[in-house]
């Protein structure tokens, strides 16, 4: 009892200084960025505004109050739970996290098990022969993955299933023209499965290099010489020894994955006008919607941190031998 309250108080403890380092580094970069934030909430009448108009807006949004004093009150807003008011929608930036983030839930959790379930099969064929033809094919095709522009990708997913071949819409994530109350499911899924394919080929290369590696080091140890001299296969092998222990590094590195496909989701969103957080955050760095931005990145911190947080629990649950070590 006393061990896990240390580390979770451990943990929270370092939750909250990475949230004050990352909210301070990212006012600092938005505050010598170029773009102007009254241009972004005028919009088009930018040459119409007169001088004591852009006065009086800059006075509502405190942007003459100095760095630290705009921090100060824009932090103790967030502590209250206001996160303020999107200079892009006109909304209160806590709605507008909620709404885009459902997109993007869904579409990150089904490229997450495709990720982590393609990666982990494509390691166990690889590692059970390491220096065999499959093995050769399965590193070359992860080779190219990693060096394939995830931008380069959608472009020619986009260009080959949905230009040429018509299977998936293009862009968006529901029907052009069709009300919310209309739209099915099949029609949610139909606009995901394409952005959730190109986010989930982010994530499959490290995986199945790191999970075929480790496997690689498993079949070369003294038990499993010793169950194969007692006359196991090579499936047995890998069931009943292999497999139990990839899982630990595997569950690690599939939770900590939530940061590469959060960021890949900013992007593959974006080249599909998915109407997601990524696109949403590209909106607010672009336009220097101070408010969202800033929302987005607290709010991406915590999701991130607690994919870490639950990769280390289970590690400890899975592994007793990691129990003690986790109070540390």
């Amino acid at each position: 009892m006393k061990q896990g309250f240390l580390f979770i108080t451990k943990k929270l403890l370092r939750l909250i200084a990475l949230i004050i380092a990352i909210c301070i580094l990212t006012f600092s970069l938005l505050e010598i960025s170029p773009i102007d934030p009254i241009q972004t909430y005028v919009g088009g009448n930018m040459m119409k505004l007169s001088e004591e108009k852009r006065a009086e807006i800059e006075a509502y949004w405190g942007l003459n109050d100095p760095t630290p004093v705009r921090f100060w009150k824009w932090a103790k807003a967030a502590l209250s739970g206001d996160l303020g008011d999107s200079l892009i929608y006109k909304q209160p930036v806590i709605d507008i996290i909620a709404e885009k983030f459902k997109a993007s839930f869904a579409l990150m959790i089904v490229a997450w098990f495709l990720s982590g379930l393609l990666g982990f099969l494509l390691a166990l064929f690889a590692g059970g022969k390491p220096g065999g033809w499959l093995d050769k094919g399965i590193k070359t095709y992860c080779y190219l993955l990693m060096a394939t522009p995830t931008f380069w990708l959608c472009l020619i997913l986009v260009l080959v299933f949905s230009v040429w071949l018509g299977w998936f819409p293009a862009t968006l994530g529901t029907p052009i023209g069709v009300l919310a109350e209309d739209v099915s499911v099949w029609d949610l899924l139909h606009h995901m499965i394409l952005p959730a394919i190109t986010l989930s080929v982010v994530g499959i290369a490290s995986i199945t290099l790191f999970s075929r590696q480790k496997l690689v080091e498993i079949m070369s140890t003294d038990y499993m010489l010793f169950a194969k001299a007692r006359g196991e296969t090579l499936k047995q092998r890998i069931t009943n020894h292999g497999v139990r222990n990839m899982l630990l590094p595997f569950i690690t590195l599939q939770f900590l994955s939530f940061s590469e496909l959060f960021a890949g989701s900013v992007l593959v969103e974006k080249v599909f006008s998915y109407p997601g957080l990524g696109q949403a955050t590209v909106d607010a760095g672009l336009k220097g919607d101070v408010p969202l931005l800033m929302g987005i990145v607290l709010f991406s911190t915590i999701f991130v941190y607690i994919g870490n947080l639950i990769a280390d629990i289970l590690y400890v649950i899975i592994d007793p031998r990691m129990r003690k070590g986790a109070a540390l």
